[in-house]
């Protein structure tokens, strides 16, 4: 999330909330996708992480000169730049805690047109990246530095989430200050269709994590898990992340899963431009004006679409729903999510048949999927099947799904040229997390130093 959302109006009923996501609902016309990647800064020279300022040219700089390259307006924290925005459209680039550089693309009509806006990113990222000496890695977690190696940026969210994440996981500091990820938005057409979609979200998101896989090192080495990023999520805070088995059951709707985000307890609280540390606290609390640390004050609906995005499930709802499984990587993988899932989502028989696909897997199944898949990926089991043959299945859905889209480029292609890596990965059998193992005990001399010239985007 680039901005936190500035809407005052106070939250007066729970069906308030429930409206708030009904408000997301789009006609069959208008579905669009949106696409978020992160990616690792280091310095050429020194293959040091990028710190927020540095005498080189820090993170600061390359907002600062991105910004201007782009015409883009700073966001900032406490007169700190940590983001920018485009004030022609509704794209951004964020930071994540430990200076992972994030765009978070506009809402897009075709996986065409976020070709295009990753495109027009890096050509004008890639020229000040140069003149700081700062290239990025294609990897989902970064292969060498300790997380106290890590630098932090200035932004007062993530200083009260450092402190909250102990108590609650041992790997919730590695997953904000370590981890990379490629994510898409996607909308839904009426309550039932987004049941439909978080469903098949949730239940296939083990095999987005096991295509993607691509975090097979830490702290210098072999981690012992293809998606190392996926293993960290599952030790990062239990309240808040997971396959929401819950999701699965009758009467699943948007009430349900307002009672659940309710539930889940704060981090913050932002009044102007402070973020108070309420974390572990209650928004129920909130609502009701009985907040311990901040009394009498009520919850407004910025306060809720702030709290959905400190949620973080495998799959997310918004008023639009996020998939969260697959690990950063290429740009080539930039589009191939986007695809997949507007593929399986945009066609109705395309998600009927996602939806068979998954039929009559148990929510332990499911979980043990999601248990096994970090360290296995595409050898993992659910219901008696691999992984990688469920995901040949999903691969042909989204490919059917895309073609009677039929959305065409410029050059007459429609939306399946971007399946093409994906495809190629479960025709093998192989992720790049075992391509890179694999260099790793050969070429690279057992040593992770040349993945920051073989690893780049």
């Amino acid at each position: 999330m680039a901005r936190d959302v500035n809407d005052t109006t106070p939250i007066t009923s729970r069906n308030a909330l429930v409206e708030w996501f009904e408000a997301g609902v789009k006609t069959p016309d208008d579905l669009n996708v949106g696409t978020e990647h992160e990616k690792i800064a280091f310095f050429d020279k020194s293959r040091a992480p990028v710190p927020y300022t540095s005498p080189a040219g820090g993170i600061k700089d390359l907002l600062e000169g991105l910004g201007a390259a782009l015409g883009w307006e700073p966001i900032t924290d406490r007169e700190a730049i940590i983001g920018l925005y485009d004030p022609h459209g509704m794209g951004a680039v964020s930071l994540e805690p430990g200076g992972q550089f994030e765009l978070s693309g506009a809402p897009l009509a075709t996986v065409h047109g976020t070709k295009a806006e990753l495109d027009a990113h890096f050509a004008a990222l890639e020229p000040v990246a140069r003149r700081f000496g700062v290239s990025f890695l294609d990897l989902g977690a970064s292969p060498k530095w300790r997380r106290s190696e890590t630098p932090a940026m200035p932004k007062q969210r993530y200083g009260i989430m450092a402190g909250y994440m102990p108590k609650v996981g041992s790997l919730g500091l590695d997953m904000m200050f370590r981890t990379a990820t490629i994510q898409v938005n996607l909308d839904y057409t009426s309550e039932k269709d987004m049941v439909d979609k978080l469903r098949v979200g949730l239940a296939l998101q083990p095999m987005v994590t096991a295509l993607f896989a691509n975090s097979p090192f830490i702290d210098g080495e072999p981690s012992g898990f293809l998606s190392q990023r996926s293993q960290i999520w599952r030790d990062t805070d239990g309240d808040r992340t997971g396959m929401l088995p819950f999701a699965f059951e009758p009467g699943m709707g948007f009430e349900r899963y307002v009672d659940y985000a309710l539930d889940v307890p704060l981090y913050f609280v932002k009044r102007g431009e402070v973020y108070h540390d309420v974390a572990g606290a209650s928004f129920r609390d909130l609502l009701d004006g009985k907040l311990a640390a901040l009394p009498g004050e009520r919850a407004t609906m910025s306060d809720w679409a702030n709290h959905l995005g400190a949620i973080f499930p495998e799959a997310r709802l918004k008023r639009y729903l996020e998939m969260r499984g697959a690990d950063g990587g290429p740009r080539s993988h930039m589009t191939a999510l986007p695809a997949l899932f507007v593929g399986l989502f945009y066609d109705r028989a395309a998600l009927d048949g996602a939806l068979a696909l998954i039929e009559g897997w148990s929510a332990e199944e499911r979980e043990a999927l999601r248990a096994d898949v970090p360290r296995l990926a595409l050898e993992a089991r659910i219901g008696g099947r691999r992984a990688l043959d469920i995901a040949r299945d999903m691969l042909a859905l989204a490919r059917g799904g895309l073609a009677r889209r039929a959305r065409l480029d410029a050059q007459g292609r429609d939306e399946t040229i971007y399946l093409a890596p994906l495809e190629e990965i479960a025709e093998t059998g192989r992720t790049l997390a075992e391509r890179r193992l694999e260099a790793y005990h050969g070429s690279w001399g057992r040593s992770v130093d040349p993945a920051f010239t073989d690893c780049l985007l």
